[in-house]
């Protein structure tokens, strides 16, 4: 057993000492009370550990002092340098982010991406990536036999610059240096300005400087001649440049988040813009000449103050999507050549009437949001809005429904709560959309019997005549008399017959919608068991085909004909099959099967090399077939939900192009439904874990 006389156990304690005072910068006494008392830190695990276990080891009272304790001499020491977590960088510091092999890969592929690398300045040498550096001019012949790609000659401009996610208040003029950009990426900084340079970058097409602090462009920056795609959202703007109008060839502006009052009169000359997104500002009216901008297809104007809409909104032919929730308008226009718009969102306003010429203009709207207003009334025009999905009129001042509304075969959200409704009882209400449309639907049919009516009739007796429905005017007798009339086809393009129980459709009703340009085909909710024969008449016109809520047991192979289809809808059918000729509808864009009895996705479906959504949902399918989803290289959207499918093959992750899959409602135990409900990255994260490698 060891030994240690009271010298040796001083001097140890001692050392100790001074360390520690070194450690705190050498000022501190280690003689005060409370370190006398206790002794050091060091001192107390001794005595842990040495203590009453060894009763030969020499104690030390605890108020005693050590004797060769009060001889120590503290040496001085240098305080132990540290960096701290948080600190400002230096230019060395953002200069070495862009390692050797960043470079080398910029140079090849012609990308750069130094997103999220808190970078305070862009390294300075970045500005000089496109001049040969020394190393490719150097190297010689025998390295490049061996390496060639790294050859400058072999290498690519960069044309794609990623800086955002960092912390960078200015950028360098030197920025006209990367003449090849067309793609400079600036979001998520703290930048003040943009250098006036940055108009000689002649090639940029796509500009993202949002989320900084900016108030103005440099005016040089309106004269790039290619630029596309310009997002300048939550920023500190008061208002648009005039000389905005001076980017010709942009189609994407997105100044929303800012504190825009108004838009400069010239904006109209963007005659190529198709979105034009300027939410979250306070414009309170909007210019004369916005209906210039004929490409437009999506505006959004939510949070703003607007009190009115241009009336000739018509002149935008193309628009698809309206956004206007929560401004101040008193009344909509009625749309009168907006026949492509398919949303329509205007709730918390103070709109009062819903114009019923509205209903007969817009015959492809599929959304209506009028939540939040202060309308006391629905049209029954409502029911010539005969593609309508979702119809919310919540909050409002509205007492009775209409009966019409049970007209509308694609209505599938009818959203009414929050209204004084009186004529349906309150249990009703809370059951939901197909509840309310069938207590409607009986009540058409009721009225019309007690006025001698039919089936037909019903929507006559809510008030407006079947005749009125179908464009003013009557029947010219080469139509039957429960199918639009040439008026009607004319206007709308549509050929539109639902809940008429249908079980075959005359020839001459196909040929003269074909003399009328009509491409839209919708006979939902009849009771056709096949696709009729006449259709082939329109086989070199229609776009978009619903047969959705039939009884259609097959396809004819005719179906292939169609070269023009783009949207097909065979939901809530018998079908089991389709025929191997569906393969060639290369126009195909989405295709709806759900609510069949498919026991595995045809393989016909898998040469369609042009769909971008497929819905199979509700049906029995068992297995995916990853190989054949491999061939769809432009599928977006899989809906799978509520089939038999029982395990889902790992690669499946692989289908990076797939941005929306839908599984739940499987028997499969993986992924789980935890996994499921965190949407479509974690599923295929998910799955790509566990590809075996």
């Amino acid at each position: 057993m060891m030994n240690f006389s009271n010298v040796e156990l001083g001097s140890f304690h001692g050392a100790q000492e001074c360390d520690q005072a070194s450690a705190f910068g050498g000022d501190f006494d280690f003689g005060h009370s409370c370190f006398t008392h206790y002794g050091c830190p060091s001192d107390m695990s001794d005595k842990v550990g040495r203590g009453r276990g060894n009763p030969s080891t020499s104690r030390i009272p605890r108020c005693a002092q050590s004797p060769r304790q009060a001889t120590v001499v503290h040496s001085p020491r240098t305080n132990c340098a540290f960096r701290p977590i948080f600190h400002e960088r230096s230019t060395h510091e953002d200069d070495q982010v862009l390692t050797q092999e960043l470079w080398k890969l910029a140079r090849k592929s012609g990308t750069l991406n130094l997103s999220n690398k808190a970078l305070a300045r862009v390294p300075k040498r970045l500005y000089d990536i496109n001049e040969a550096d020394a190393d490719s001019k150097a190297v010689n012949l025998e390295q490049l036999t061996i390496k060639e790609e790294d050859a400058w000659w072999n290498q690519v401009p960069l044309n794609n610059l990623d800086l955002s996610s960092n912390t960078l208040t200015h950028i360098s003029p030197k920025i006209e240096n990367l003449q090849s950009l067309t793609v400079l990426t600036l979001h998520d900084n703290a930048l003040v300005e943009l250098p006036p340079e940055i108009g000689k970058l002649e090639k940029l097409m796509r500009l993202n400087v949002s989320h900084n602090k900016l108030s103005q462009l440099p005016r040089e920056m309106y004269s790039l001649p290619e630029l596309r795609h310009l997002n300048i959202s939550y920023n500190e703007f008061d208002e648009l440049n005039p000389d905005i109008s001076d980017l010709h060839m942009l189609e994407f502006l997105d100044g929303g988040h800012n504190n825009i009052q108004s838009l400069p009169g010239g904006i109209g000359f963007l005659v190529r813009l198709t979105a034009l997104l300027l939410p979250n500002n306070h414009i309170k009216e909007l210019p004369p000449d916005l209906v210039n901008m004929r490409s437009l297809q999506k505006i959004d104007l939510m949070h703003n103050d607007l009190t009115s809409l241009p009336e000739d909104m018509g002149l935008l032919r193309k628009l698809e999507c309206l956004y206007l929730q929560h401004n101040d308008i008193l009344e909509l226009p009625e749309f009168e050549g907006n026949e492509a718009l398919s949303e329509l969102h205007a709730s918390n306003n103070f709109i009062k009437i819903i114009p019923k010429a509205m209903c007969s203009n817009l015959p492809h709207l599929k959304i209506l949001d009028l939540r939040d207003n202060k309308i006391t009334e629905l049209p029954d025009e409502l029911c010539l809005l005969r593609n309508l999905n979702r119809l919310d009129v919540s909050n409002n001042t509205i007492s009775v429904l209409p009966v019409t509304l049970s007209s509308l075969a694609h209505l599938i959200s009818l959203q009414v709560e929050g209204n004084p409704i009186k004529t349906i009882r309150r249990d009703i209400l809370q059951c939901g959309t197909t509840r309310i449309l069938k207590t409607l639907h009986d009540r058409a049919l009721a009225k019309a019997k007690e006025e001698g009516g039919g089936v037909d009739d019903a929507s006559t007796s809510a008030g407006i005549s079947v005749t009125r429905l179908r464009g003013g005017q009557m029947d010219d007798g080469d139509i039957p008399g429960n199918f639009p009339d040439r008026y009607k086809l004319r206007h709308t393009r549509t050929l539109a017959v639902n809940l008429e129980e249908l079980t075959s459709v005359p020839d001459q009703v196909f040929q003269i919608a074909r003399d009328e340009g009509v491409h839209v085909v919708d006979f939902a909710r009849n009771q056709l068991s096949t696709l009729p024969n006449g259709l082939q008449h329109m086989k070199d016109l229609v776009t978009e085909l619903v047969l959705s809520n039939n009884v259609i047991g097959y396809v004819p192979q005719f179906i292939s004909q169609f070269t023009r289809l783009s949207f097909l809808n065979l939901s809530n059918n018998l079908l089991n099959d389709l025929p191997t000729e569906f393969g060639v509808l290369n126009t195909l864009r989405e295709l709806n099967i759900a609510n069949n009895r498919f026991p595995c996705i045809p393989n016909c479906v898998y040469e369609l090399q042009g769909l971008e959504i497929l819905i199979a949902s509700e049906n029995h399918i068992k297995m995916l077939n990853v190989s054949g989803l491999q061939n769809m290289r432009r599928l977006s959207t899989l809906d799978l939900r509520n089939n038999d499918i029982e395990t889902v093959p790992p690669i499946l992750g692989n289908l990076t192009n797939i941005t929306h899959l839908e599984l739940v409602g499987n028997p499969f135990r993986q992924p789980r439904h935890q996994i499921l409900m965190k949407g479509t990255d974690a599923i295929m994260s998910y799955l790509r874990d566990r590809i075996p490698t």
